[in-house]
């Protein structure tokens, strides 16, 4: 009997949805409890200097990080503080909405570190975020185009997904200045200066199945010496440092021992798009002094896919270095994975990238090993040909450029992944 009552009180243990997540802003990426969010005023009231429009030194600060110009008189910013519990509006337990002194409704929920308006589902589902990392000329801004360009087209719909601009302004910035050059004109895009700090482009990858929580890509067009510049580096370590996955750029023609092989090889022409800047262990070295070096045992768990761009160099080597590219290599053959990872494919290209590394860029795999502990290897190409004076002859075609997007959907439980 007294088992039998025991029994009574022993329940396996349920795995329960909590009843809201920790916000991480996807413009500062400061990380606050959803109570904490503010509220933007949806009306001008003249007559009440509460209300009327003004200037936001908060939002201006932030807007000035990036060489934007101040927002100017904006309507005001509420906090929930100041409202009865009466007027205020939740869903699934997450405070959305609230009625002002003056009746007026807001379901504009702003963030309190930098004032910007946050997405409809923060605080409601996890902020995962994934950043873009990595030194100067590594092709982050080309990456970024591809691989938005190919998750908008292929990849969402291999997963049951549709890949979807934060914003209005986003979307026309991406298309003209970023996607129609590269995907319609064939035009390289324009280095990214120091002091060209722009704010971030926000992509959610939403998934129809809605028991699975909408992943935010959030890509800043960051100069790469900026990613080597420790004052420079303080201004995107939060948004790295509360990223949930990373994709981390490593450029062949910043690896030192094929540098001069891969030139030669390519011709006079692209010399000058290849400066002899930061090699990829100093973005690693940076990165430690401003967050890794902080974290527990020095070390970052955050997934990090090692991304080799501009794979379709590598093809150089293989004739006189074979013990480097095989010919018949993975790097070199396109791959798509559809409902789910490819293991099989996945370990073919991890195991290969891992080796190649080791070889001729031992010290910048030592120093992954070191202060990251969740990593695969991958090769990219996001355009499938070397530009030539900066144009790409012929059709631009992406290679394996979501492959290491889609390993971060699998690590971060979002897809399974199956061997063949």
């Amino acid at each position: 009997m007294l088992k039998a009552l025991k029994g009574l009180f022993q329940k396996t243990p349920v795995k329960v949805k909590p009843p809201y997540y920790d916000i991480v802003c996807p413009f500062c990426f400061s990380k606050f409890h959803p109570d904490e969010v503010l509220f933007r005023a949806t009306h001008d009231k003249e007559g009440d200097p509460e209300y009327r429009l003004q200037e936001d030194e908060e939002l201006d600060r932030y807007r000035a990080k990036f060489n934007l110009d101040s927002a100017g008189d904006i309507e005001a910013v509420i906090s929930p503080s100041s409202v009865p519990e009466e007027n205020k509006t939740y869903a699934d337990r997450v405070l959305v909405g609230l009625v002002d002194k003056h009746g007026e409704p807001t379901r504009r929920r702003i963030c309190p570190r930098c004032h910007n308006e946050l997405p409809i589902s923060a605080g409601k589902v996890p902020s995962n975020i994934i950043s873009i990392i990595g030194a100067t000329s590594v092709g982050k801004s080309v990456y970024m185009t591809s691989l938005i360009h190919t998750l908008q087209r292929v990849t969402a719909a291999n997963f049951g997904a549709a890949c979807i601009p934060m914003n209005a302004d986003i979307s026309r910035r991406f298309r003209t200045y970023y996607e129609e050059p590269i995907f319609e004109q064939g035009r390289m895009l324009g280095a990214t200066q120091k002091i060209e700090k722009m704010e971030p482009f926000i992509f959610n990858f939403v998934f129809k199945d809605e028991s699975l929580s909408p992943l935010t890509l959030v890509f800043f067009d960051v100069a790469g010496e900026g990613m080597t510049d420790r004052t420079y580096l303080d201004i995107y370590a939060a948004h790295i440092q509360n990223s949930s996955g990373i994709l981390f750029m490593v450029d062949p023609l910043q690896i030192r021992t094929i540098r001069d092989r891969l030139l030669l090889a390519l011709g006079d022409e692209t010399g000058d798009l290849a400066p002899r800047h930061a090699e990829p262990r100093d973005v690693i070295i940076t990165l430690f002094e401003n967050f890794i070096g902080h974290n527990e045992k020095s070390k970052t768990d955050i997934p990090t896919a090692i991304v080799l761009t501009k794979s379709d160099m590598l093809q150089y080597l293989k004739e006189e270095d074979g013990d480097y590219i095989d010919t018949n290599s993975n790097v070199f053959r396109n791959v798509v994975h559809a409902g789910h990872l490819d293991l099989t494919e996945f370990s073919n290209i991890d195991g290969e990238i891992r080796r190649f590394l080791e070889k001729v860029d031992r010290p910048f795999k030592d120093a992954v090993d070191v202060y990251f502990t969740n990593t695969a290897y991958f090769a990219v190409s996001s355009l499938g040909s070397n530009p030539v004076n900066r144009q790409v002859e012929g059709v631009v075609t992406p290679l394996r450029v979501d492959e290491p997007f889609v390993w971060l959907l699998h690590k971060l439980d979002y897809i399974e992944g199956r061997e063949r």
